[in-house]
């Protein structure tokens, strides 16, 4: 899964990018944390494996998608008792972001995909494509990887929790660096459940609801990483990798159009948000 310097936005000259954008490619930012992930796995869990697949689909792709440099922190602050996490506050994040993604339309290049590896980056990542679109003429955009590999999870899984240091998680590590990953510290753990919310509430669940991790587990996990195997984490890989490519070059390929003002009397266009 070597990459070479085409696949890297920052590998290239000021002038090969410059050439670049008479191509528009799509320009990936994968997002991710420094954040615990168990006693088995390490701190850059979130951030490793989405940069991982950014790479090798734009590796695959032949130009038609660029990588940024990876965003490394996120909000964290609900892992905050377990040494080495890393919490940036969620406007700090967004604003940063923003500064990114305007900086690579600035330069021309009108798609701008955020690629998230970290759960609770979601929301905020979702706001830097809105507000991207908002102040700039560039298509910017924003999704999780997760789903688009759990098709193929669900084959292979024998845990009923997907959620952070688990099964999935644990899987795709050993898939792509195992000598970093210590699987006799692993071990399952789970949060506390109600009908409604759970201490680390996912989609099952009608309340979202993020409680300190330290209230309810020693671990750090949620989920079962005991039965992950580099066999499935193949698996995941290929078919996260797989479907971001179809991601890339459906919005490489949707159109942007005139913006169609039905305003009948003038409007007050000297105001700004």
């Amino acid at each position: 899964m070597a990459d070479t310097p085409i696949h890297r936005y920052n590998h290239l000259t000021w002038a090969e990018l410059g050439a670049m954008v008479e191509h528009q490619p799509v320009i990936l930012l994968p997002t991710g944390s420094t954040e615990q992930h168990g006693r088995h796995l390490p701190l850059d869990v979130d951030l490793f494996l989405a940069e991982s697949i950014c790479l090798e689909a734009a590796r695959r792709m032949d130009g038609r998608a660029l990588v940024l440099p990876p965003i490394p922190y996120g909000l964290n602050l609900h892992h905050i008792d377990f040494p080495g996490t890393i919490h940036i506050e969620p406007e700090t994040f967004i604003a940063f972001c923003l500064d990114v993604t305007k900086s690579v339309a600035w330069h021309g290049f009108e798609k701008i995909l955020l690629v998230n590896g970290h759960g609770s980056n979601g929301s905020l990542v979702d706001l830097v494509a809105r507000k991207t679109v908002l102040q700039t003429h560039s298509l910017c955009a924003a999704l999780s990887y997760f789903p688009l590999a759990m098709e193929e999870f669900h084959k292979v899984r024998d845990t009923e929790v997907i959620a952070h240091a688990d099964e999935f998680e644990t899987s795709l590590y050993l898939h792509l660096a195992p000598e970093r990953v210590q699987m006799d510290k692993a071990a399952e753990d789970n949060d506390v459940a109600g009908d409604y919310m759970s201490s680390d509430s996912l989609s099952r669940y009608p309340v979202r609801f993020s409680d300190y991790w330290g209230r309810w587990t020693e671990l750090g996990v949620h989920g079962d990483p005991t039965t992950a195997t580099a066999a499935k984490g193949k698996a995941i890989f290929e078919a996260a990798v797989s479907g971001l490519v179809g991601v890339v070059d459906e919005f490489r390929s949707w159109p942007i159009a005139d913006r169609s003002d039905q305003h009948t009397h003038p409007v007050q266009s000297d105001i700004r948000w």
